[in-house]
């Protein structure tokens, strides 16, 4: 799936293939890319999406399709000559040097003047917060903190595109959160158009301003987190970007504002029309955090939609909100997310309780692919 071209395209990656030895790990994969944009390449291990980056950085070549940087061909220019940086999962720090030297190293590869590396340095630690640390050792300072290190060398060459690779992977996950902001931030700062690879679908979500998810070496859907989340395109992208439930049915009625779906275990009223024929196989997606718990059925007149009676067989408290798994008549599982917006609820679900799940028209996704 390629994203709409645009004027502003600043990278373009059009047709993209890369085969090994006949097999595909990147399939025709075509997307445009703003300037200044923060851009995921998403999915699982072995999808495609850190070959896609290979290729930009100029570490693998393209078996068809091109690579376009501001109007420029990348093909024919080797990696020490594409105005890109490239900041991988290990940090690759050098030990031996201070962050100062660190910073410094591919400035002055560059042969650039002492007081203009000087400068830039001091801008690069001012833009991390990494001032006083200048004169440590890698090994003297946190994860966070190198990993900020590195960024700041990355950026002080001021490329026009900068490639992250797993950049959060080495921390821990209350650090990575902290990180991702912050990572964001002085991205936007600087101004420079980035591409991230990740399979951690939160940090996707956190940092960018559109993802791509990929498998198989395609493009499956490219859009902004919102809209991913909320209107995947196929089960994969619904089943691989949070937690979902996915019901199998038959669609019974199909009218241009609504349809109705008949599964195992309800009928489903969706409050919208897709393209689709009577009778068709289809896949109603449902978030578990769309869905609410009660002890009586809800009445009203759509009661006998969105409705089903489960018991429940597992619940986990995670402080912020607590997870219910409930059994349905068909011995399916149904994940429920209720947020805890009340230190003490006055009706507690517990195990072995029979309760009524209950959701709203537009809470679901129709999936035909």
């Amino acid at each position: 799936m390629a994203a709409a071209a645009s004027e502003e395209a600043f990278l373009q990656i059009k047709d993209v293939v890369k085969e090994f030895n006949g097999y595909k790990a990147v399939n025709h994969a075509s997307v445009d890319i703003a300037k200044g944009e923060i851009f995921a390449l998403l999915g699982p291990s072995g999808c495609g999406k850190s070959t896609l980056l290979r290729m930009l950085a100029g570490f693998e070549t393209p078996t068809a399709g091109q690579i376009v940087l501001g109007g420029v061909d990348l093909a024919t220019l080797p990696p020490y000559e594409r105005p890109m940086n490239m900041m991988f999962q290990s940090y690759a720090l050098f030990p031996h040097l201070t962050v100062w030297e660190n910073i410094a190293f591919g400035l002055k590869r560059e042969g650039l003047p002492k007081d203009r590396i000087g400068a830039r340095v001091e801008a690069m630690l001012k833009l991390v917060q990494l001032g006083k640390f200048a004169q440590r050792k890698p090994h003297q300072l946190s994860g966070g903190q190198q990993q900020r290190v590195a960024l700041a060398r990355s950026l002080a060459k001021q490329p026009q595109l900068l490639l992250l690779d797993e950049p959060l992977g080495a921390l821990d996950k209350k650090l990575r959160e902290e990180t991702q902001i912050e990572l964001v931030n002085i991205i936007e700062q600087v101004g420079v158009t980035c591409v991230m690879v990740t399979h951690d679908q939160e940090e996707a979500m956190t940092m960018a301003g559109r993802i791509a998810v990929m498998s198989e070496g395609r493009f499956l859907q490219v859009g902004a987190p919102g809209e991913i989340y909320e209107t995947p395109a196929t089960r994969f992208v619904s089943d691989f970007i949070g937690n979902v439930n996915l019901m199998d049915g038959t669609l019974s009625t199909d009218e241009p504002d609504h349809v109705i779906i008949d599964s195992a275990d309800c009928r489903h009223y969706v409050g919208h029309g897709i393209t689709g024929t009577t009778g068709m196989a289809v896949t109603v997606a449902l978030r578990p955090e769309k869905i609410h718990l009660s002890r009586n059925r809800p009445q009203g007149e759509l009661s006998e939609f969105n409705t089903v009676c489960g018991k429940v067989k597992e619940l986990a408290y995670f402080g912020s909100f607590t997870v219910y798994h409930l059994v349905l008549g068909s011995g399916a599982l149904l994940k429920v997310s209720m947020a805890n917006v009340q230190r003490h609820r006055e009706d507690e679900f517990t195990w072995g309780d029979e309760v009524w799940a209950h959701w709203s028209r537009s809470a679901h996704v129709v999936l035909t692919q």
